[in-house]
């Protein structure tokens, strides 16, 4: 998987000096310009184009590699609300814009960007990031017409501080979720799902174990199964469950995540209409994230983390074997749930996931964080825009795990919001007769019910039987739901939307970089 090569220079003499180069993307506020060659051909430029150094814009440069400058503004950089996404946004614009004139080996640099300002630290590995974003193509497109031919830029120069071998792990994570993420039904049906992540991680330390036998699933992951039961008719639309593992030479905590793979989800019996079923390929963000932040991890190999996912692969079809809202199933951890709403069906997905890893982990001498993430509520776009919602259990919340995660995503360009789980969020889901112990969820749209993305992480929590290692347990398990529903895709359009790769680089931000 190709993507543009990251080389670091101390100068932009050094960087004209590179073999090949043939552009300088320049990104900052252009209130004023450090360099005084570029200050003059940026003050010329203005005379006569207002636009030089509003928009992302390409101009003729004398003694710039090729002639080209893209000035790229980010705009004012410290009033209360400005970050290090505007470097990111900046590098996005200026991407295409270098690409469309025909550079291939641009130099990066910033200008007047204040990398002493906390919110700044990572502006260079923003503007990387952002570059890499926009001129990512989507698998199916690289697979039609080949990589070089749509993705030809291969190498970035950038001038500054940044550790390259790091950057590019992230970003070979984040190419990882996005492929997985946003390819169409067929080509990532569950199945090739799994393929993908077997050569995705061939000879890399992480070890991938497949299970797609229906009888086994149906034994030790009976809510997966009972999501994924309509499509066993369709032999490559059968469900299955990936298994990734690291283990670092010096472990100092396990991570362990449970990753929602609904490589398309119709709604089952509670069948999408009116339109709401485009996109629904993408409903695997959750499971694509966590695969990507294992990539990262694969990647960098760190000595003090082991890191074990599984991915529950399933599509929510529809046809007479479907299941249906009112069934009694009893999951992994022997909790009988009544199914309210099979459009609700991402969490039974993980729910058997999460039992088998919080079994683990109780088994286990050692801190264990676990983790949903998962595209799971249109009431967290809602509620939280653009952003991860983070729903933390109360031993996390004690451990400061959640404000760790928020603090990573602040500072490397991968916001979070924290919304914290209540009591409310419990008793919505308690079995309302002797015949079930949970409700999966109610019969109305999450965006229209109260803490409709809150009380998705109280099922979770009961269904898994983490509720037995809560702060009141001799054993409390950390515990996080990562709801991406508004973060997974750019602007939020989730059939046509460019895959971010969320929560990718805020994992890695926290976990990954000392």
């Amino acid at each position: 998987m190709a993507f543009a090569q990251l080389q670091i220079v101390s100068s932009l003499a050094d960087a004209y000096s590179k073999d090949g180069a043939d552009a300088l993307i320049l990104i900052g506020n252009f209130d004023s310009v450090d360099d005084s060659a570029l200050a003059e051909t940026i003050q010329q430029a203005q005379i006569t184009d207002q636009r030089v150094g509003k928009h992302p814009l390409l101009l003729k440069a004398d003694g710039v590699p090729g002639q080209r400058l893209v000035a790229a503004p980010t705009g004012p950089l410290n009033r209360d609300f400005d970050d290090v996404r505007q470097v990111f946004d900046a590098a996005h614009a200026a991407a295409k814009v270098a690409q469309d004139a025909g550079a291939r080996h641009p130099v990066i640099a910033l200008n007047n960007v204040n990398i002493t300002d906390e919110r700044y630290q990572q502006a260079f590995l923003a503007a990387y990031l952002g570059f890499c974003q926009a001129l990512y193509q989507p698998l199916e497109a690289r697979e039609a017409h080949g990589e070089e031919a749509i993705e030809p830029t291969q190498n970035v120069i950038l001038v500054g501080e940044l550790d390259a071998d790091w950057a590019m792990a992230v970003e070979a994570g984040k190419r990882v979720a996005r492929d997985l993420a946003g390819t169409e039904p067929e080509r990532m049906a569950p199945i090739k799902f799994a393929e993908y992540c077997r050569q995705a991680f061939a000879h890399t330390a992480v070890k991938v174990t497949v299970i797609d036998d229906y009888q086994q699933l149906q034994h030790e992951y009976p809510l997966l199964a009972a999501v994924g039961r309509a499509s066993i008719a369709v032999e490559r639309h059968r469900p299955c469950v990936i298994r990734l593992e690291y283990h670092g030479s010096k472990p100092e905590r396990t991570v362990m995540f449970a990753g929602k793979g609904i490589v398309y989800d119709t709604g089952g019996a509670d069948l999408k209409v009116g339109g709401h079923m485009a996109g629904m390929s993408r409903d695997k963000g959750g499971a694509a994230g966590v695969a990507g932040f294992v990539k990262t991890v694969a990647e960098l190999q760190p000595e003090h983390l082991n890191v074990v996912a599984e991915i529950g692969a399933v599509r929510n079809s529809i046809g007479s074997d479907a299941f249906v809202a009112d069934e009694i199933i009893t999951g992994h951890s022997g909790k009988r749930v009544r199914i309210g709403n099979t459009d609700a069906e991402g969490r039974l997905i993980m729910a058997d996931l999460l039992s088998h890893l919080r079994e683990e982990a109780a088994k286990s001498d050692g801190e264990h964080e676990l983790y949903t993430v998962a595209t799971l509520t249109g009431h967290a776009a809602l509620s939280k825009g653009p952003y991860s919602a983070l729903v933390p259990n109360g031993h996390a919340r004690r451990q400061n795990l959640a404000q760790a995660l928020f603090d990573a995503g602040e500072t490397y360009g991968d916001p979070t919001e924290i919304s914290w789980s209540r009591r409310e969020d419990f008793d919505f889901v308690k079995g309302r007769t002797l015949c079930d112990d949970l409700l999966s969820s109610n019969n109305g749209p999450s965006a229209t019910t109260p803490r409709g993305h809150q009380f998705p992480m109280a099922f979770l929590t009961g269904v898994s039987g983490l509720d037995s290692h809560g702060i009141d347990s001799d054993h409390p398990i950390s515990y996080i739901h990562i709801d991406i529903a508004g973060s997974g895709v750019e602007g939020g359009d989730w059939q046509h939307g460019k895959p971010t790769a969320a929560p990718v680089t805020c994992l890695a931000g926290y976990y990954l970089k000392k």
